[in-house]
């Protein structure tokens, strides 16, 4: 029956549209079409002045009149009232991916809807009794699937429509008399209401994500454009500034070079004078000796006494006091004068170099992130710190490239500085600590040592000097088995393991500042929570008879 209906829909259709007659007319060869599709097909024959059967391809001249059959439209009309559909087109007929449906035979065409109470999906045409029928009205039509069958249960062979919530399955109501037997279950439909309503929660609380992150890659695009502008800002200022500066080191080089020569124009001159005044003189007295040397060989007394008078007077002789032979350094004092100016700027860029460095690396846009938890990823922040000998109490010895430092009952012959320590053991990192920064100190020896952080603006004399004794500086006394923390003149105990390297972490722009016990693994001594407001300076406190060196961690 169901290859006759094929059949009958192939027989009534039109082959040009695809679809069931529509006014039909017949040619001359015997086939059928719309009247229509027909005229529009040989509307684009017109040129030719030949018209064909679109099927056979037999040509007709002149062009057939076209005339509507009754019979077979009406034969049409009654096949549509008993639901006959026309042939569908080849995108109709269900593929390899298609879902395809269950109830056609022979070439199968797509499924349109999938029913969850038949099981069965449907094309369009078999689908009609679900509209039709009341009783069919009430199933679940879903879109096309192919997972139908899970929705069996494999051992009962029943549709799965409870929901177990202590074993989180899909189950038949077979299955709640056996293995579900006393769980807590409730219809699939129920709980997927209530799944649905988290699941509704879930999508507000994705989407009220979204826009909170989408706010904040916009907040992030803005600092990107904000950071690229403060830094172009800077290249911009830093480049203008040392132009400045090279420009005033030029305009000092040549003043220096112009005072230079135009002391050498005076004192040249002022010698060159004084040479000709005495190459004068020496003339004056070569012609006197010549004068005197014939006054002796005169033979007459008296002429010789007459003339003796005249001739023996002296003019006065030039003042050689000022070129009394000394040793002269002549410009050498200018050369010194320049070279220690420039070791003063190389002090002063060396110095102001690592704030200028630190403020470039403490622009950090994110939050502050999680202090390190392992030793590798403290190291990550490694310093390599250096003593500052101007600042070193005189009974402090430093070596090893100034990282290591011993106590001695002897003074060191350091010149006067102001930042110098005179009350205390006491000595000052050369670099300024910013940003995020680790450093260890190893200790030998029996005294105690003091690790350090301090301000630049500390005192260097009396109390007030010691590290932890002021409102200035943070210190851990670190003693034979104990230890101690240190600030404003408040100790408080620390308890922790005893080890000969201390590590320290600091986070100049959080504010926290971290001492650990160093061995095979870390423990943390003290922690301290605060706002620093100025680069901070590592420091050491070395009793007698210790030694502490600033250990290469890289």
């Amino acid at each position: 029956m169901a290859q006759r209906d094929q059949l009958d829909r192939e027989t009534f259709s039109c082959s040009i549209c695809l679809d069931l007659l529509k006014d039909p007319v017949g040619l001359p060869c015997g086939h059928s079409y719309c009247m229509s599709c027909i005229k529009g097909f040989w509307d684009e024959e017109d040129q030719r002045k030949i018209y064909s059967c679109p099927q056979c391809r037999e040509a007709f001249t002149p062009r057939p009149v076209l005339k509507k059959n009754t019979m077979l439209a009406a034969l049409v009309e009654q096949l549509k009232k008993t639901g006959l559909q026309a042939a569908p087109a080849d995108h109709c007929y269900a593929g390899p991916e298609d879902v395809a449906c269950d109830v056609c035979t022979g070439r199968k065409l797509k499924a349109f809807k999938s029913c969850l109470q038949c099981l069965v999906s449907y094309c369009e045409n078999h689908l009609q009794s679900h509209f039709e029928s009341t009783k069919l009205q009430k199933h679940k039509l879903v879109e096309p699937s192919e997972k139908l069958q899970e929705n069996i249960c494999s051992r009962h062979d029943e549709v799965m429509k409870i929901f177990c919530r202590t074993d989180k399955k899909c189950i038949c109501y077979l299955c709640t008399m056996e293995d579900h037997k006393g769980h807590d279950t409730v219809p699939a439909a129920a709980e997927r209401t209530e799944r649905q309503r988290e699941l509704e929660v879930s999508r507000l609380n994705i989407q009220q994500r979204i826009q909170d992150r989408e706010k904040d890659v916009k907040l992030l695009q803005q600092e990107v454009e904000a950071v690229s502008r403060s830094a172009d800002k800077a290249v911009r200022d830093s480049e203008k500034i040392f132009t400045q500066l090279i420009r005033l080191l030029q305009k000092r080089s040549s003043d220096v070079k112009q005072q230079i020569r135009s002391q050498q124009e005076t004192e040249v001159s002022g010698v060159k004078e004084l040479q000709e005044k005495l190459q004068q003189e020496i003339t004056e007295l070569k012609r006197k000796d010549a004068e005197l040397k014939q006054l002796s060989h005169t033979e007459d007394h008296n002429q010789f006494l007459h003339n003796y008078p005249s001739v023996s007077q002296l003019s006065e002789p030039t003042d050689s006091s000022s070129i009394n032979i000394r040793p002269l350094r002549y410009f050498e004092d200018v050369t010194a004068a320049v070279s220690e100016l420039r070791d003063k700027l190389q002090d002063i860029l060396r110095d102001k170099w690592t704030n200028i460095s630190a403020a470039v690396t403490e622009v950090d846009v994110l939050l502050p992130q999680p202090e390190p938890k392992t030793r590798a990823e403290f190291l990550r922040y490694s310093r390599e710190i250096t003593l500052d000998p101007n600042t070193a109490n005189t009974w402090l010895l430093l070596s090893e490239g100034n990282r290591k430092v011993e106590s001695r009952y002897q003074h060191q012959s350091y010149s006067s500085h102001t930042d110098r320590f005179t009350d205390w053991c006491e000595v000052l990192s050369r670099e300024s600590l910013t940003g995020r920064c680790y450093w260890e100190v190893e200790r030998s020896g029996g005294g105690a040592l003091f690790v350090a952080v301090a301000y630049k603006n500390i005192s260097r004399a009396g109390s007030e000097s010691q590290f932890g004794c002021n409102d200035k500086s943070w210190s851990l006394c670190c003693d034979t088995n104990s230890y101690e923390f240190w600030f404003n003149n408040i100790n408080t105990p620390v308890s922790g393991p005893d080890s000969s390297r201390v590590g320290v972490y600091l986070d100049h722009r959080a504010g926290i500042l971290s001492f650990y016990s160093v061995s095979e693994t870390m423990t943390l001594l003290h922690r301290v929570q605060t706002t620093f407001t100025q680069p901070l300076y590592a420091g050491l406190w070395v009793c007698y008879e210790s030694t502490v060196e600033l250990c290469k961690v890289k």
